[in-house]
């Protein structure tokens, strides 16, 4: 570990793309890890905070942003930092929206060390009794957002009702399920792509009925 004399770390790793992907990610060729300058708090601009991260969410979609092509947000480009949803720690800071020690989550990519303008940083309103701070990565972030928005405010699951959760046992589908059974819905069915899944669904994630979409 690099440190200077000050504290602050001397250099940061950082998970960069050195070769675009046309299939499945080769280990050792589709990234490199680069040990660069760590930024220090003078580097700071108004706005901006000096973060540490902690924990990196993988997901999904990381592997469709390597693909040179039109979608949400523009691909990864080579020699970048690899793009990751981030819980990081506030090391300095130029910025009202949090202080040095606040905890906070941010597209910070796969890199010890790292600056943001506060434009991009989120900083966690509270963590509920039990909660873990990788909550905010999981079920307190942006699967469980999306799973909270999809069944409350699109799909509106009322008391009664018949829910169908597809891919009811990834990281949104399975906060989906809860969210169905406490709304009060009368059966919720999930779909799954393997038996292991399937009965994990039924035995630990709440649904009535798991199908194995891959069944014949």
């Amino acid at each position: 570990m690099f440190r200077h004399t000050h504290g602050y770390k001397s250099h940061s790793l950082q998970l960069e793309l050195a070769h675009r992907p046309t299939g499945p990610i080769i280990p050792g060729h589709t990234f490199r890890v680069s040990a660069v300058p760590a930024p220090v708090p003078s580097d700071l601009n108004e706005g901006d905070l000096l973060l540490e991260t902690l924990y990196i969410s993988l997901d999904p979609a990381m592997r469709g942003w390597l693909d040179d092509v039109r979608s949400y947000v523009p691909p990864v480009q080579i020699g970048e930092v690899m793009r990751a949803m981030c819980i990081c720690r506030v090391l300095a800071s130029r910025s009202p929206k949090a202080a040095a020690g606040d905890v906070v989550t941010a597209m910070n990519g796969i890199r010890e060390i790292g600056i943001l303008s506060d434009r991009h940083i989120e900083k966690p309103a509270f963590l509920p009794p039990g909660g873990k701070t990788t909550d905010l990565l999981g079920v307190l972030g942006m699967t469980g957002l999306t799973a909270y928005f999809g069944m409350m405010k699109i799909g509106n699951v009322k008391k009664g009702d018949t829910v169908v959760v597809s891919a009811a046992a990834g990281a949104t589908g399975s906060v989906a399920v809860q969210i169905a059974k406490i709304q009060g819905a009368k059966r919720v069915i999930g779909t799954a792509g393997s038996d292991e899944k399937c009965r994990w669904l039924v035995e630990e994630g709440g649904v009535d009925v798991a199908l194995n979409y891959k069944d014949p």
